[in-house]
This record gives structure tokens, C-alpha cells and sequence, in this order.
């Protein structure tokens, strides 16, 4: 039997992980929703979703990311901004995504799993939920404390470091003023629809009207 080219084989991984295409969408790309929506607090007190406990701590909260991903990189140039590489510590996986997904195989920029001592992404996945079957994709936040997934949706990840932290010693500045979230996300709404998912939108469709 023909061996198909390990690039159509990166590419049907990666289709699965990031999202499915439906068969009655039309050739569409369709996103799944990401499944640990719990928020760091500065009390401790449950978040816009998910449940409280969360407490914002030095030392609790560790960041599984990977160099290779932008939705991840945003949540490390918020911890850079923040002045919270101290107060959380990270995991950098393999830039390289093969048939078992994020892997921490050695390679350029890899830090190895020294929480959970995991050699595959999806195996921290299953360390919180044993019957995990969703998508394994970083940004993933972990607490230590409880051995759970606090979050693995960037856009929330970012907005809790941006405040969460500020009265135990983050640095200051606030890049989500009150007084712009309105216009910053009608601004998201464009610019994730036709550049940040609009990539996948391309890339992923079927047929040219799923475009």
C-alpha cells in the first residue's frame, strides 16, 4: 500500500485537533468551543465561567505553550508584560505536531514537563480528566495546588493575567481599560473572523463556498 506524504498526514492531525469540518456545514471550517473556561481571580471567586478556587498566587499556576502557536504566544508576551515569569512557571512542547499531537520531544526551545512529568500534551489533559476526549491545544493554564485545568482558552488566559495578579506584585499596566473593551471587542471580532481563524477558515475548507 502507497504511504500517503507526511504532510497530508500533519495536516488531517491537525484538521482534527483544531477543529471539525461537518458534513452539513457546507465545506466550512467549524471550531469546537474549548472545554476549561475557570478563571484566576485575586480572591479567589469564580469568574465570568466555570467554578471559583482559583486563586491568584505566586508559584501555584503553570503554562503549557507552544512556540509554534500565536494563540499561545499572546499568552506569553502577557506574562512577559505582567512581569510574571516568577509567578508562573511554563512548559514548551515541541514545535513540531505529529500523529500523537504536541509532544515534549527534545528540539529547539523545548522545556520539559517538570509538573506532571508529561512527554505528550494530551496526557496533561488526561491527568485532570481521565475520559478527556476533546481537543488537546495550547494555551493550556494548570494549577498545581488542585492537579486541574484552570483554562485553555488564550483570549480568557490573557485577560486574567492582565488584573488577576496586580495586588501580589505584577507589574503595572492595564491593556483591557474599561473604557475600550466595547470598541477593543468589536476590533477582536474582525480581526479573529478574517486574520486569526480566517487562516484555518482557508486552509480547512472543503469546497469554495465554505469559504
Amino acid at each position: 500500500m502507497k504511504e500517503k506524504p507526511a504532510w497530508v498526514c500533519w495536516w488531517t492531525v491537525f484538521g482534527r485537533i483544531a477543529g471539525t469540518i461537518l458534513k452539513n456545514s457546507g465545506g466550512r471550517f467549524i471550531r469546537t468551543e474549548t472545554q476549561f473556561r475557570n478563571w484566576i481571580t485575586p480572591d479567589g471567586s469564580a469568574g465570568p465561567s466555570g467554578r471559583g478556587g482559583f486563586r491568584a498566587e505566586p508559584g501555584r499556576y503553570h503554562l503549557y505553550v507552544s512556540l509554534a502557536c500565536p494563540w499561545a504566544s499572546r499568552a506569553l508576551i502577557f506574562r512577559a508584560l505582567k512581569g510574571l515569569e516568577e509567578f508562573i512557571s511554563v512548559s514548551v512542547v515541541n514545535w513540531f505536531m505529529g500523529a500523537e499531537g504536541w509532544t515534549f520531544d527534545d528540539g529547539p526551545g523545548v522545556v520539559p514537563d517538570t509538573v506532571n512529568g508529561a512527554k505528550r500534551l494530551h496526557e496533561v489533559l488526561h491527568q485532570a480528566v481521565p475520559d478527556y476526549s476533546g481537543r488537546v491545544t495550547v494555551p493550556v493554564l494548570w494549577d498545581k495546588h488542585e492537579g486541574a485545568i484552570v483554562n485553555n482558552e488564550s483570549s480568557e488566559i490573557i485577560r486574567m493575567l492582565n488584573s488577576a495578579f496586580d495586588g501580589i506584585g505584577a507589574k503595572p499596566g492595564d491593556y483591557y481599560p474599561e473604557d475600550l473593551r466595547d470598541e477593543i471587542g468589536r476590533l477582536n471580532g474582525q480581526i479573529y473572523d478574517r486574520v486569526n481563524n480566517g487562516v484555518y477558515k482557508a486552509g480547512f475548507a472543503t469546497t469554495q463556498s465554505g469559504l
